[in-house]
């Protein structure tokens, strides 16, 4: 039996940042034990659908920390190591080779894997999900010798990939189910103007359209529910992520779309926590539940868990962040939209620099920025957070500075 500390179960972005701020807390050597089951040491996970895909990154580039790293502050690394029963009374973890680990303190960080289409075919040679570096470059590997492909999905995955397939040259197809892209986020007229640019450089847009079937013939054959068909050589699927917690479902933990933590990440069992993609956490500033699939959260989020166990006790309190490259374009946005009751936009939205604004009453609450003022960029989480009251009419007065809204 191996004992430690502390463990991270799960080698992602989570187990990275967390064990570099523990590290820069006088971790002591010997104390961290990470068990992952990829073969690679956590990474940056940003590049899989920007940098990495398009061949600017390195693997060793987008690497959190290199080897030599956890070996010179002593971070025990256990790759390609699965576990299969978990005891969490006694924190213990057991791997299907039968070496067992124990620690004082667990924190789990399996993340969430990628959502398989749900219809025939979903599982075809040159059907890809991106959510791991190998699935980025077994893309890009495609990619290369491909002419004709599709994505399906209209979320900011299948948006970026689309956006590299056509900057190779290769006539794309985005099937959105809804009726225009990222409807979920975006206000109509921002998914009219990211629909524009898409046309404009080539990508076909077919909306309210689902996938019926995938067939292998020559090449792949995407059958549609309104019975269209279109032939290609890849498929690239981006339908959304689900967290992984098969392993602690008669554990005792209690799971709800992912593990459910409080503010401090601390799951209903001492001395576990949990954190990342898989944690659905207490939101103080939205006062709600939240389960977050993106890499903002997941860094602040084991960056927080080390404050937490070494003694600085403090809820987690995180503005939701996201950003997205597209062509040549690069937004951010802030936030959670939902519950607004005005909404307004600076800049002009027919161009590719707007932002948006969304507001609750007096207080903004989602902020959507693309090639604006850095004033602007620096009031939205600001403003979220310490939900300030912000004047409608002065936020809409294109000719007042952003700072006299408040």
């Amino acid at each position: 039996m191996t004992s430690s500390k502390y463990i991270i179960l799960g080698g992602g972005m989570v187990a990275g940042y967390a064990a570099k701020e523990l590290a820069s807390q006088g971790l002591r050597s010997g104390e961290l034990l990470i068990i992952s089951a990829d073969d690679a040491l956590p990474y940056e996970r940003p590049p899989l659908s920007k940098g990495f895909l398009s061949g600017k990154d390195t693997e060793d580039g987008i690497l959190i920390n290199k080897r030599e790293w956890y070996e010179k502050q002593g971070i025990d690394i256990k790759l390609r190591t699965t576990i299969d029963k978990i005891d969490l009374k006694k924190k213990r973890l057991h791997t299907d080779s039968g070496e067992v680990f124990e620690c004082e303190t667990l924190l789990i960080a399996t993340g969430a894997r990628a959502r398989k289409l749900d219809c025939p075919g979903h599982d075809l040679p040159n059907v890809f999900y991106l959510r791991s570096v190998g699935d980025s470059r077994t893309i890009r590997e495609k990619a290369a010798s491909s002419n004709q492909a599709v994505v399906i999905g209209g979320g900011f995955i299948g948006m970026e990939v689309a956006s590299f397939l056509s900057q190779k040259n290769i006539e794309t197809s985005l099937i959105i189910r809804e009726d225009r892209v990222w409807g979920r986020v975006f206000t109509p007229a921002m998914s009219e103007f990211f629909e524009r640019y898409y046309l404009a450089r080539g990508v076909k847009l077919l909306k309210n359209e689902g996938v019926a079937s995938l067939q292998m013939r020559d090449r792949l054959d995407v059958s549609l529910s309104s019975g269209r068909k279109i032939s290609c050589d890849m498929v690239v699927a981006g339908v959304g992520a689900s967290p992984v917690t098969e392993l602690f479902a008669k554990s005792g933990l209690a799971v709800e779309n992912g593990i459910a933590v409080n503010e401090y990440l601390e799951t209903n069992q001492t001395g576990i926590f949990a954190a990342g993609d898989v944690a659905n956490y207490v939101d103080k500033i939205f006062d709600k539940r939240r389960r977050v699939e993106h890499w903002d959260n997941a860094v602040s989020q084991g960056q927080h868990w080390a404050g937490v166990i070494r003694g600085e006790r403090q809820p987690f309190l995180h503005v939701p962040y996201f950003f997205s490259d597209v062509f040549d374009l690069s937004y951010e946005l802030w936030g959670d939209s939902e519950g607004a009751t005005q909404i307004i936009a600076r800049g002009d939205s027919s161009s590719s620099s707007f932002s948006v604004w969304w507001l609750e009453q007096d207080c903004l609450i989602a902020a959507f920025v693309m090639n604006r003022p850095e004033e602007e960029r620096q009031c939205a989480p600001e403003w979220i957070k310490s939900k300030q009251n912000i004047s409608a009419d002065r936020l809409k007065d294109q000719n007042r500075p952003i700072q006299e809204a408040i």
